[in-house]
């Protein structure tokens, strides 16, 4: 089987981490070192190889169990998985693989059908909540807060 990679969603530094003081939100291995090692990350994954493919692993842990003394690894980010990695794409400068590596690239790996299902995505701001409700209790998403320059405006199911 070739080797395959499915890059963190947003490749978080430690300094990222600590910048302002501890942000537990941002707390998600393996915890990149130095910003040579992200550029890489990131290089590859926007590369149009076919080694290289969607992998969210997003994980909803209750804002709670983040902001605590030995807070959970792991960040929440299907809220805006899809924009985020268009805005990465987009940063990088290269939009034109984006459906690749979100769409088909894993899917020939798995050797399944690859989906007919399209969304439509267009270059609007909008922020990020500060949390969303879990349950009973609420989660912190990735960039909290923070503003994103994409957004899906529609979703087609043939």
């Amino acid at each position: 089987m070739e080797p395959f990679l499915t890059p963190p969603l947003y490749p978080i530094l430690l300094v990222d981490m600590l910048v302002g003081g501890i942000r537990p939100h941002l707390y998600c291995l393996p915890i990149l070192k130095a910003e040579i090692h992200r550029a890489a990350l990131l290089e590859a994954a926007t590369s149009g190889s076919p080694k290289f493919f969607l992998g969210t692993d997003s994980a909803p842990h209750p804002t709670g169990m983040k902001e605590t003394s030995c807070g959970c690894a792991g960040i929440y980010s299907a809220h805006a998985a899809i924009e985020f990695y268009t805005q990465i794409f987009d940063t990088a400068g290269k939009i034109e693989f984006l459906e690749d590596f979100t769409s088909s690239f894993g899917a020939d790996h798995y050797g399944l059908p690859r989906t007919t299902e399209t969304i439509t995505l267009e270059q609007t701001s909008w922020t990020v909540p500060w949390t969303y409700e879990f349950g009973e209790q609420t989660v912190t998403p990735l960039k909290a807060g923070e503003e994103i320059h994409w957004k899906i405006v529609g979703l087609e199911y043939p």
